[in-house]
Order: C-alpha cells, then sequence, then structure tokens
C-alpha cells in the first residue's frame, strides 16, 4: 500500500484569491515545491483534493477547473515533481447551477475525494496526511490526521504555523 499527502489547493498550494480558475489567476504559496519534494523523497504521493464550489456557483466550469489542473501538474512537472492525482467537488448546497446544487459526499470535510484516491491508488491513511487551511479540511475519516496551517480562516483551530511545518509530521 502507498501513502499519501493530500494537499488542498487554494490556500496550500496557490494563494487563495477569489474563485482562481485561470492560470494567470495563479500564485503559487512560498515553501509549497520545497514540500512536496520532501514529501516525495519520503515515499509520499502527492494527491490534490479540492472543493470548488465556483463551478455550482456559475464562476466557472468543470473543463475550467480541469484545465487549470492541467497546467498545473505542468508546472509542478516543470520543477521534478510529479502529481499523482487531482480530485475536485464541483458541488455546494448553496450553487446556482441546478446541476451541481447539492449536498456530496466529495465535499470536504466529507470523505468521499480521499475514498476514491484510496481505491484508486491503494492509498494506507493510518500513513498518509492531509494537509489544508480551513477547517473543513479535517476530513472526516479517523485513520486520516488532518494538518491544518494557519490561514485567515483559523482561529486557534491550526496544527502548525507555516507549511513547511508540516514535514515534521512525516514518517
Amino acid at each position: 500500500m502507498n501513502k499519501a499527502l493530500f494537499l488542498d489547493r487554494d490556500g496550500i498550494i496557490n494563494l487563495d484569491s477569489a474563485y482562481p480558475h485561470k492560470p494567470e489567476q495563479i500564485v503559487f504559496i512560498d515553501d509549497v515545491f520545497q514540500l512536496c519534494r520532501m514529501a516525495a523523497s519520503k515515499g509520499y504521493l502527492l494527491i490534490v483534493v479540492t472543493n470548488q464550489a465556483g463551478v455550482a456557483k456559475g464562476y466557472f466550469t468543470e473543463e475550467d477547473v480541469e484545465n487549470l489542473h492541467r497546467w498545473m501538474n505542468d508546472q509542478f512537472l516543470q520543477r521534478g515533481i510529479t502529481l499523482t492525482a487531482f480530485y475536485y467537488c464541483p458541488f455546494h448546497p448553496n450553487g446556482k447551477i441546478p446541476k451541481y446544487t447539492q449536498h456530496s459526499e466529495w465535499r470536504k470535510p466529507e470523505p468521499g475525494m480521499i475514498l476514491q484516491a484510496v481505491k484508486d491508488h491503494d492509498v494506507d491513511l493510518k500513513s498518509s496526511l492531509m494537509v489544508g487551511d480551513k477547517p473543513s479540511d479535517r476530513i472526516k475519516l479517523q485513520d486520516l490526521k488532518s494538518i491544518i496551517v494557519k490561514s485567515r480562516y483559523t482561529d486557534d483551530d491550526y496544527d502548525v504555523e507555516h507549511l513547511l511545518d508540516v514535514q515534521r509530521f512525516f514518517q
């Protein structure tokens, strides 16, 4: 079985701006590439899991999300880092697009994206980590350690101050 470092996208990989969905809107977080290199060197698969409510709210399409993820993947590859997969949830209960306006087990903190990645990539949750910047990134899975990085979305509910501090949890 594999261990994985699950990464939230907006706020962990890139700055969390207003619903980014185009390459020109992406500013990578300082240290994300270094963290990913360290995790990969310890044998972690790198898997992105991201809520993308902008699809349900009509701000952009699933195709926009997938195009951005291909571009982001290329940016990591150019830096010698392989991202194993991207998973995203386009659903939101308060959406404007009927097809996407619903509760979903894929919307964090629900575990749907993680459970799909476990099946797809033979991931052992007990040796894996989830890294996010919001309380909703604490995934509802007892066997998965979720680590929250201090951000504008956290009060006292965070585990580390800086992204590189996550490395102390590596096995």
